[in-house]
């Protein structure tokens, strides 16, 4: 026999010596299939591309470029499905269909990312646990909010990439994040009680549709700067105290207390039978805000979303319905509203002491 030893020349599956014939080094019919041709940017998992598409597709109801429909009232983002070509293997996105973009993060009680971490943490806001991936690259953003954490009594926990992409919930974390502790709301009629051991009427915000948890921690500052009780928020379709309310806050919702109700109109009601007076605040309503007859009461002033405003059922449900004179503008961020009401009626309660 003059068969070639070693190499890829005979048929057989092992060489002279019997031994079994090393791979054909991509070059035999079983060579391995290649992943074929790069996909386009708005295909890539996790491109910055492909989630500006994603979310557009989201809010026109069409197909995204995965061949997805979107907009189907699930509330699910999707990543891409399997890039396929001739020649080229399918590239899952992992192993369920439908795991959430990165980016996306769902997540409410954790903050990703090296800035919102290092900002969370200089706010003070209350965490259980820092979550730190291993071999990171240098930067002092990193360092920082690990002696900030050490300073706060915080863990500092070792956490893989794997682990870190879990608890974000696919938000890009940059290798950290926060675990911020879970707040504990208060009964609504805790707040009322609060103010009667301090002697005074009343002054308490409720929350009716804001769902920015920015706006719940910017209106937090201003009942504890003009001397409110605490803030009342429905438990569902609603801002709650997360993370983002927390930095808002720059630290006062730990002296603000915030209550949770599953009925707004129903809570309203349970505080006017215990003496108080219900104020919204909307652009139709019939009364200045800088005037207000009942500021000097026991009062709950209700504060709607930025477009819808009061809900329908909260409005017939308040006493009066108060304005805040504008020029120029159609309405106000809710947090900016509360605060000009907070200090109208602090105002007249001084004026009229």
């Amino acid at each position: 026999m003059t068969g070639r030893s070693g190499g890829g020349g005979g048929r057989g599956g092992r060489t002279k010596t019997g031994k079994p014939r090393p791979g054909t080094g991509g070059y035999g019919k079983r060579k391995l299939e290649g992943k074929g041709p790069t996909p386009p940017a708005e295909l890539r998992p996790g491109h910055p591309a492909q989630r500006k598409a994603a979310a557009k597709a989201k809010s026109t109801g069409v197909r995204s470029p995965d061949g997805k429909r979107s907009g189907s009232g699930l509330g699910k983002t999707t990543r891409p499905g399997p890039v396929t070509g001739r020649g080229g293997a399918s590239r899952a996105a992992g192993r369920s269909g439908e795991l959430r973009a990165r980016g996306a993060g769902s997540a409410a009680e954790i903050v990703a990312g090296r800035n919102p971490v290092l900002e969370a943490l200089q706010a003070a806001v209350p965490a259980t646990a820092l979550h730190v991936g291993p071999r990171l690259d240098e930067d002092e953003r990193i360092g920082q909010a690990v002696m900030l954490a050490a300073n706060l009594g915080i863990p500092v926990v070792e956490a893989g990439r794997a682990e870190l992409d879990r608890i974000t919930g696919g938000a890009i974390h940059q290798g950290i994040a926060l675990r911020v502790r879970r707040y504990s709301y208060a009964d609504p009629a805790d707040l009322v009680q609060a103010a009667r051991d301090g002697g005074v009427p009343p002054l308490i915000v409720a929350l009716d549709g804001v769902t920015d948890p920015r706006n719940l921690g910017a209106i937090a500052r201003s009942v504890a700067a003009f001397g409110g009780h605490g803030i009342l928020v429905p438990s569902r379709r609603s801002a709650g105290v997360t993370a983002g309310a927390w930095k808002a806050s720059a630290g006062t919702l730990a002296t603000v207390r915030v209550a949770q109700t599953a009925n707004l109109t129903r809570a309203l009601t349970d505080y006017q039978e215990d003496g108080l007076f219900v104020a919204g605040l909307d652009a139709t309503g019939s009364a200045d805000v800088g005037e207000l007859d009942l500021a000097d009461s026991p009062l709950v002033l209700v504060v709607g979303s930025e477009g819808r405003g009061l809900s329908r059922l909260v409005a017939q449900r308040c006493d009066v319905v108060a304005r805040i004179p504008m020029i120029g503008a159609e309405s106000l961020n809710a947090g900016v509203a509360a605060s000009i009401a907070l200090y109208a009626v602090s105002r007249i309660r001084v004026e009229r002491a």
